[in-house]
């Protein structure tokens, strides 16, 4: 069912696709970002039937060119990637999804190529900068988060081991239903992990990919946009999906009861 690539452009891209005929690509944008995509293809393959679908590894992650010098983990060479992996594939447009980190890094293409992109899924991320109060009243998260927390005060561990323990320790954090652990833990398991976007980010390489007058800009593209959400997630809360839902013309807001952040493990036929 899945193929993989490698895509050579400035740097060469890993990409795993499906799919075939004339159906509308689909784009899929990791997080992490120090992951990579697979965590993402359950249950995105069963749009096989809809989709033509395109997962790659972000430069700096999973099988894609790695040990970059720190000034080309940027956002905006993200999107120079994905533009490049979408003309290798003759895809003039597509719809693309953006997942966590993923989803500032969509927000951005969109702004960059908005005629490339059909329609646009932010899924477990947020259009609007998350307040530093968000969670204040959340006890509950607070105790869920403290073991990732811990996982990354600590130098003892090799880089790309830390991004992999965090993964596991933040179980509790990106899952809301315990019977979805097993689920989660398992595709970890199954992650290519690096450090390298974490290293720019240490060394003060790494800018925001958070786009200026999101609101204005994500407006003045026209694309329909899904803001998919889980109720609790506690990387990005959900109450900005909704309020962004409120004040961007061309987007709605699907908020997933009984989810965390990792929304499609907790919920994967919704």
């Amino acid at each position: 069912m899945w193929e993989e690539c490698v895509v050579g452009g400035q740097v060469e891209l890993f990409v795993a696709y499906a799919g075939s005929g004339d159906l509308p690509w689909l784009l899929v944008i990791h997080g992490g970002p120090d992951w990579d995509h697979s965590y993402l293809r359950e249950p995105l393959a069963k749009m096989i039937g809809t989709h033509r679908l395109l997962l790659p590894d972000l430069r700096g992650c999973g099988r894609s060119a790695r040990g970059l010098p720190l000034v080309n983990y940027h956002p905006d060479a993200v999107v120079d990637d994905l533009l490049t992996i979408l003309d290798s594939f003759d895809g003039a447009t597509a719809d693309v999804l953006g997942f966590s980190y993923g989803g500032l890094l969509a927000q951005r293409l969109a702004i960059t190529a908005p005629l490339r992109i059909r329609r646009m899924i932010i899924a477990s991320s947020s259009v609007l900068p998350v307040p530093a109060d968000s969670y204040q009243n959340w006890p509950e998260r607070a105790l869920a988060c403290a073991p990732e927390r811990e996982v990354w005060a600590s130098p003892s561990a090799p880089e790309a081991e830390r991004t992999r323990a965090a993964a596991f320790a933040g179980a509790r954090a990106n899952i809301w239903r315990s019977e979805a652990l097993p689920e989660y833990r398992r595709r970890v398991g199954a992650v290519r992990f690096s450090a390298d976007w974490d290293r720019a980010r240490r060394a003060g390489a790494l800018p925001s990919a958070r786009i200026d007058n999101p609101l204005r800009r994500l407006s003045e593209t026209g694309i329909p946009t899904l803001l998919l959400h889980g109720r609790y997630d506690m990387a990005f809360p959900a109450t900005l999906a909704e309020q962004t839902a409120g004040l961007l013309p061309n987007a709605e807001a699907v908020v997933l009861d009984n989810a965390g952040h990792m929304a499609h493990i907790d919920q994967p036929d919704r």
